[in-house]
């Protein structure tokens, strides 16, 4: 697995502070986090967002394949869309989230770093019979993001597409630099932003031609201590950090996202509908307002001096004037509003903001 970005010499060369994310050096910070929160949310920031694996699935049976192996329907795509699914256990338990974009003849598939070889291996164990073909790309790409709502401008002038009409995953091959690069609709934190896949030996030339870009516009770089807090106040969860193999779909609150419920059969399905028909679980990932602090990861959250859950995940958070979280709480305190208490202070469940 790759463990620094093809980008490093670039942040540092801007003296970014470097942290571990998703088991890569990636840029904590830049200059501050309040500077950089700022841009994102006011004008526009570029991110490098290479955390993500990338496979290639050929043949002519990937459609069937593929649609029998993950929970979200990735049969009904045509070239130029893409979707969010799961890949589970026959037990129902996460091994990885996936992201599925159709082309004319193969479909690219992206899931987080850490699980890179498990995902993989996990994917090509089932083609047996099929003629059907699994390629590790990896290495092939970085990533960056131009999020903030200054970005489809920002695109528009390094590429002449405007992505605000563009519905989530829609994708299209664009120039930039130089460079054929995949622009994909697909923001880090529900915002107004989009991500571009660029082949790495190119990637210095975009992320050049991306930071000018940004900057004509009032905008610069932006590291993860900045989109961390970003994506929580978006309620949007990371692999690895709010959900993992130790949960199943609707206890991480993906059911509606990740799952179709109409598709013909996939592993684990027998779990997920059992849980569907059931009503109810004892547990769920839900927004945490917290204040006096920001906790650790498995912070026990209580209510009454008895633990009801845990926190995943802390940042603090602007928009909030407190720190925002996500974590898991019993069945009793699902609903916003419901308060708890940390060792530093209280804790709300909240309905997490938008970024437009």
């Amino acid at each position: 697995m790759r463990t620094k970005s093809v980008l490093q010499s670039s942040h540092q060369s801007l003296g970014a502070t470097l942290g571990e994310w998703f088991g890569i050096a990636l840029p904590e910070r830049y200059t501050h986090f309040a500077a950089e929160y700022r841009l994102a949310r006011e004008t526009s920031a570029v991110l490098d967002v290479s955390y993500r694996a990338w496979f290639e699935l050929t043949g002519p049976d990937r459609v069937r394949y593929l649609n029998a192996v993950v929970s979200n329907d990735t049969q009904a795509l045509a070239p130029g869309q893409g979707t969010v699914a799961l890949l589970l256990n026959p037990q129902g338990h996460i091994l990885a989230e996936l992201e599925v974009f159709a082309f004319p003849d193969r479909y690219l598939i992206s899931c987080h770093a850490p699980v890179r070889e498990r995902t993989f291996q996990m994917l090509d164990r089932y083609i047996i019979m099929d003629d059907a073909t699994l390629a590790d790309v990896s290495d092939h790409f970085a990533a960056i993001a131009i999020e903030g709502p200054a970005a489809s401008l920002v695109f528009e002038e390094l590429c002449g597409l405007a992505i605000t009409p563009w519905p989530e995953f829609a994708h299209q091959k664009v120039e930039i630099a130089g460079a054929h690069c995949l622009l994909i609709r697909r923001s880090e934190f529900r915002g107004t932003g989009a991500r571009l896949l660029v082949p790495a030996t190119q990637a210095e030339a975009v992320w050049q031609a991306a930071l000018a870009a940004v900057q004509r516009h009032g905008g610069g770089p932006a590291g993860y201590a900045a989109l961390n807090s970003l994506r929580l106040e978006a309620g949007v969860p990371w692999f690895g950090y709010d959900f993992d193999d130790t949960v199943i779909p609707h206890e991480a609150a993906l059911e509606f996202s990740h799952i179709s419920f109409s598709k013909g059969c996939y592993t684990g399905q027998e779990i997920v509908e059992r849980v569907r028909s059931r009503g109810h679980i004892h547990r769920k990932r839900v927004s945490l307002k917290i204040e006096g602090g920001t906790p650790g990861n498995k912070e026990p959250l209580t209510v009454g001096g008895k633990t009801v859950g845990l926190v995943t995940s802390a940042a603090p958070s602007p928009a909030l004037s407190a720190t925002v979280g996500m974590g898991y709480v019993r069945r009793e305190h699902f609903a916003p509003g419901s308060r708890l208490e940390w060792a530093g202070g209280t804790v709300e469940v909240i309905e997490p903001q938008l970024h437009r």
